[in-house]
């Protein structure tokens, strides 16, 4: 299989994947996955734990960003022990980050952030691939370089972020402006292409009341950029071109931050200029940084496409992505801002 044609594979899958999610999820029957029974009222009906589809796209997504860097690392000849500690270092430092951050900038305790979550992901890339270098020594295996670990980091947040907006969609954050109060231009342009969500319990009902109006679709458009900005950049970085793979990742994914705040209607602190859109002009200037600092010594040789796919199909790799998958829906999944009342009763016909 060549880079394009894997690249090819992917972008076809994920774009159904979008356009199923742009079309469907913003209806109301698609925030709430499950409700499960945990205390008994005095009318006795249960109160249920709501879980979500926000937690499962949440889930899913960090899971195929795992996947990713596995895959990418792997290619490298990175051995499986150092991916696996690589990133869950990284997960383990950006997921409670996301919630840290949300609640600094936006002063909310119950929600979350997933740029605040890549910029600390960002800013600690350096010192999280020096110390999995020196475990990668240590013990034998091959170093490890700062630019196409970078690469393969950017990419798989890339890809996570694109098919995460799907969480958003389904629950009603993170949404966009509505079509009356847009420019001409701009209305015109989103008139036959925009999002309408439907059901109280979405965030864009109780925080915003725009439930049933015509939103501009900022989280289609983010999806669609950081999707394509990492098939880019997984195609440069197949080719062996770590630099530019780097760039065009970081570059994509903090400009889009930056111009597609400004059609945003929800909440995003204080300021016309949002501190989001500061850590991310201070993530572009941060990658550049790296990749002036990196760029000299890096590899030059092509990863291998065996190797990425040969490091993904091991035992330990698949019960890591599966227990990274249980601890993002746990994290992310149960909704601390709705509950549900659940009654059981038997159905006397079948009996």
């Amino acid at each position: 299989m060549t880079p394009e044609l894997l690249v090819a594979v992917l972008g076809v899958g994920l774009g159904a994947l979008l356009i199923w999610g742009f079309y469907t999820l913003p209806n109301e029957r698609w925030q709430i996955l499950a409700a499960v029974p945990m205390m008994k009222d005095s009318n006795g009906n249960w109160r249920g734990l709501n879980l979500t589809y926000y937690g499962f796209f949440c889930a899913t997504a960090a899971a195929l960003g795992a996947v990713m860097l596995t895959f990418l690392c792997g290619g490298l000849g990175m051995s499986r022990t150092t991916i696996l500690l690589l990133g869950s270092g990284i997960f383990a430092v950006c997921l409670p980050s996301s919630g840290a951050v949300a609640k600094w900038v936006e002063r909310k305790p119950h929600t979350l952030t997933i740029a605040g979550a890549m910029f600390v992901g960002l800013l600690i890339t350096p010192g999280a691939v020096a110390l999995a270098n020196l475990i990668s020594t240590a013990t034998g295996n091959s170093s490890i370089h700062l630019l196409p670990v970078s690469a393969a980091l950017v990419i798989s947040y890339a890809l996570g972020e694109g098919i995460g907006r799907l969480a958003c969609i389904s629950f009603g954050c993170c949404y966009g402006k509505s079509l009356a109060e847009v420019h001409p231009i701009l209305r015109a342009l989103f008139s036959r292409w925009h999002f309408t969500f439907f059901g109280s319990t979405k965030k864009i009902a109780y925080a915003a009341g725009l439930d049933g109006t015509r939103v501009v679709p900022i989280q289609g458009l983010t999806a669609l950029v950081y999707i394509a900005s990492a098939l880019l950049g997984t195609l440069l970085f197949l080719k062996g071109i770590y630099a530019a793979s780097f760039l065009a990742t970081a570059a994509a994914t903090n400009v889009a931050r930056v111009s597609l705040e400004s059609l945003r209607a929800d909440y995003r602190g204080e300021g016309r200029f949002s501190a989001y859109q500061t850590m991310a002009l201070v993530s572009l200037a941060y990658s550049l940084a790296i990749a002036a600092l990196a760029w000299a010594t890096a590899p030059q040789s092509r990863p291998s496409l065996v190797a990425g796919f040969t490091a993904l199909w091991t035992p330990e790799v698949l019960v890591f992505l599966l227990a990274l998958w249980i601890v993002a829906f746990l994290y992310t999944g149960r909704s601390s801002v709705t509950e549900s009342r659940v009654s059981f009763y038997v159905l006397r016909h079948k009996t």
